[in-house]
């Protein structure tokens, strides 16, 4: 059987104030057609379907659009929550919806839900585990359940696995191996310190792992374990990933397929830099590359008056910008010194730190007795 591999599409999306909408239509739509052009029998969705747990009108008709086009298609879809996902919003009608092949794992019910699909291989056992933590797993377990490793570890223990049979997890969690961890972006969730992680090996008895969470597409302790990744650049820290779906032949048991195949955005995400000139010519000359999401980072060691307005009409959806040169770089510098001396500094010369550093001058003889009495008198501080 053959399914392609999805995962935080994030519907609704918006970026820098921009709504990615009409770019997320595009790809859903190449994604669409590639199920038809590659003869798909079934797509796995991990998760973080939609950015907000509220999801707006737009993002929910967009969906419900995706999904129509698909079973329409006769494509058996796997749906499951993720963090950014409502898990009630997510799963409503679901149970009618399997009848047109439409299967949504929204939240943990104290069982991991278990789909048994056939070919001439035999017996196919797909798993929806959606996003769960520790909390939403505790009331239906005797044990002690502290952390997500424990928690996944306790819904597995849910289903015994047939050994000698094809078995298929679709997961959203933060999935580690040992001390590898994943490549990240800006736009994830972590939390400190990576408490949320669990380890590949929990899923080392399953033939292939679909899981989301992390935007770029990447294995995690084995190759039958991977990320499917964003289908669209969802921060700047993505500006240099190149995106794909992962499509996947299943054969005997054992005998897995896997090929990337490369998404094409209706806009690009990019990052670009050098002197206003010669960006607006650049920008003059590439009509098509104009209309990309920008973050522009100016070279220019004079003032410019009124960059934006200057760049706007070239880069319609310039996203940031921002500068860099001599002067910032030595703002940087002394930002960089201010921190490393705040144990050595007293609080008179951190105030003249800062000072310095917002109006490029120091403070004046006049200005230091001043504030020399105010601290005075505001706690006799010694200075």
């Amino acid at each position: 059987m053959r399914f392609l591999h999805l995962a935080d599409l994030h519907i609704g999306k918006r970026l820098n104030e921009f709504n990615l909408i009409e770019d997320q239509t595009y790809i859903l739509e190449q994604i669409t057609q590639l199920c038809l052009d590659q003869e798909v029998d079934g797509v796995f969705i991990a998760g973080d379907v939609y950015d907000k747990s509220q999801p707006s009108i737009e993002a929910v008709e967009l969906l419900d659009d995706f999904l129509t086009k698909l079973t329409s298609l006769n494509l058996i879809v796997f749906v499951i929550s993720g963090n950014h996902d409502s898990p009630e919003r997510l799963s409503f009608g679901s149970r009618m919806l399997q009848k047109n092949g439409l299967h949504v794992a929204g939240g943990f019910d104290g069982l991991l839900q278990k789909v048994t699909l056939e070919d001439g291989h035999g017996p196919l056992h797909v798993y929806l585990l959606p996003f769960i933590k520790p909390a939403q797993v505790r009331p239906y377990f005797q044990d002690k359940i502290e952390s997500y490793g424990e928690a996944i570890e306790a819904v597995l223990s849910t289903r015994e696995l047939e050994a000698n049979e094809r078995n298929i997890l679709i997961a959203h969690q933060f999935v580690v191996s040992g001390d590898n961890q994943p490549e990240r972006s800006d736009s994830e969730n972590m939390m400190v310190g990576g408490l949320d992680s669990v380890d590949a090996w929990l899923f080392r008895d399953f033939d292939y792992v679909a899981l989301g969470h992390l935007h770029r597409p990447q294995r995690i302790g084995l190759d039958t374990i991977r990320y499917g990744g964003s289908p669209l650049k969802y921060s700047f820290s993505e500006a240099r990933q190149d995106k794909s779906v992962t499509l996947l032949d299943f054969g005997p048991k054992g005998e897995l397929k896997l090929e990337q195949h490369p998404l094409k955005p209706l806009r690009d995400l990019r990052e670009i830099k050098g002197p206003l000139e010669e960006l607006l010519c650049l920008g003059k000359d590439d009509e098509e590359g104009s209309q990309d999401y920008l973050r522009i980072t100016l070279t220019d060691e004079e003032e410019i008056y009124d960059a934006l307005g200057q760049l706007r009409p070239v880069f319609p959806n310039l996203m940031a910008l921002d500068f860099e040169n001599t002067r910032t770089a030595a703002s940087a510098q002394a930002q960089m010194a201010a921190a490393g001396d705040l144990v050595s500094k007293s609080p008179l010369e951190l105030f003249a730190s800062f000072y310095e550093l917002q109006n490029g001058s120091g403070l004046s003889k006049e200005q230091i007795k001043v504030m020399e009495e105010v601290m005075e008198e505001a706690g006799g501080v010694e200075l």
